[in-house]
């Protein structure tokens, strides 16, 4: 049984959002080296801050000041720091209930070894040398034994408060596409597409799973398929991708290859996007030393009739 295949895969996207006024004023207040917190209808402060009370769902916006120090209500350790944590050096997650606050604020602290982290011990916060208006404005907590901070009395009003984030979301693992693929991704550094047929219904998958999708049974006998095919269903992309080097507008199309049983998607290219549409019959392109197709285009054939393709619709 050849090798199956695998990959260090990362996917990665900054997420932007903008802020309501709560969140707006607690993100400044931490650009600005301030605290604050929102007090519900019976009293209780929050920190962090949220806009609805999650008990009540009633709107809030009473915002609180409060101390930079506080209490580590609980912990762990974490002897491996990853890529993004706030500190490089092993440190414990803790969970922070700062003075004047109801509820406890998770971020890290910097300690030399569990040993001298315990529940009940007071901290303070480490301001960030460089702060913009972010959680990361916190640089993460520290031990304390001085006098109980106060707070000023700040009203959560700032000038050139904070209105949006972008958070770099990203997922860093091992991917591995399986049996069934892994000979489909092989065969494709050939120029051939190859699908497998279940042997129930008869129906050739392409790309193949390993299994029909409609019977549930395991699929195993490899069947070429293609090259050429019908454009079923097509989109216009108006909207450049970030590192992706294709002018718009293009067409992307989900495309039923000759003796295939399901439709893949791919670019369409050598026709205006204008000109694409449901029929039309295709054939792939290839640069040198792909791995698959970089797009298709139009074969000059006539348009496939609309019933050899309606149930891959």
């Amino acid at each position: 049984m050849p090798e199956v295949l695998k990959a260090p895969l990362v996917v990665e996207f900054p997420f932007t959002r903008s802020l309501g006024p709560v969140q707006s004023a607690f993100l400044t207040g931490l650009r600005e080296r301030v605290a604050l917190g929102v007090r519900t209808g019976d009293g209780r402060v929050l920190v962090p801050p949220v806009e609805y009370d999650p008990v009540t769902a009633e709107e809030l916006g009473d915002l609180v000041e409060v101390a930079p120090t506080g209490t580590v209500t609980t912990w762990a350790w974490n002897p491996a720091p990853r890529r993004g944590q706030p500190l490089t050096t092993p440190f414990a997650w803790v969970l922070v209930r700062l003075d004047g606050a109801d509820t406890a604020l998770l971020h890290a602290l910097d300690a030399p070894g569990p040993a001298a982290v315990h529940t009940g011990m007071p901290v303070r916060i480490r301001w960030a040398g460089e702060r913009t208006g972010a959680i990361t404005d916190i640089a993460c907590f520290e031990p304390y034994d001085g006098h109980r901070a106060e707070p000023t009395g700040h009203t959560g009003e700032f000038e050139d408060p904070v209105t949006g984030i972008v958070a770099a979301a990203r997922l860093d693992y091992t991917y591995s596409p399986g049996r069934a693929q892994t000979a489909y991704i092989n065969s494709l550094s050939g120029r051939r597409t190859v699908g497998e047929r279940c042997p129930s219904c008869r129906k050739v998958y392409v790309p193949p799973r390993g299994a029909c999708p409609t019977c549930g049974v395991a699929t195993s006998e490899q069947v070429e398929v293609g090259p050429r095919g019908t454009v079923t269903t097509f989109c216009i992309v108006n909207i450049k991708a970030k590192n992706l080097d294709i002018e718009v507008p293009y067409v992307y199309a989900h495309i039923a290859l000759d003796g295939a049983g399901l439709a893949l998607h791919g670019r369409i290219g050598g026709i205006p996007y204008d000109e694409v549409r449901m029929g039309l019959r295709v054939e792939p392109v290839w640069t040198e030393g792909a791995r698959y197709p970089d797009h298709y285009r139009p074969t000059g054939e006539p348009d496939a009739d609309y019933d050899t393709y309606k149930e891959l619709l």
